[in-house]
């Protein structure tokens, strides 16, 4: 009974789910787009939407039909850490996540995919 109840906290475990920014590199060229998700296991419907061709980045989607999926490597940059006691807005933390590793990879103009937000 014991193993049973360890499979179905092990099952539990995996299935939530870890929010965190993300990097997709072009390893030809180094130009690189950071994103963030709510869930990062969902990084695998990013690559869907460039094969299908529905990226809402055009310049990462012209240049994956381009260069090819193989010239792409997909990379966690960083997990959102839960908080164990207290409140944690995740969407604001998930943001200021990103807005650090933005300022870090600077993924603008001939270095990226990403727009510079107006200030």
């Amino acid at each position: 009974m014991q193993k049973k109840a360890e499979l179905k906290q092990i099952y539990k475990e995996k299935q939530k789910s870890v929010a965190g920014v993300y990097q997709i590199k072009n390893i030809n060229n180094n130009k690189v787009f950071v994103g963030t998700s709510m869930n990062l296991k969902t990084m695998n419907g990013k690559r869907f939407e460039l094969e299908l061709g529905s990226h809402k980045n055009m310049e990462l989607q012209d240049e994956w039909k381009e260069f090819g999926k193989e010239a792409f490597a997909f990379e966690v940059l960083e997990t959102l850490e839960k908080k164990e006691t207290g409140y944690l807005d995740a969407k604001d933390a998930l943001k200021k996540l990103e807005e650090k590793w933005l300022n870090k990879v600077q993924p603008f103009g001939e270095r990226g995919y990403n727009r510079k937000k107006p200030d």
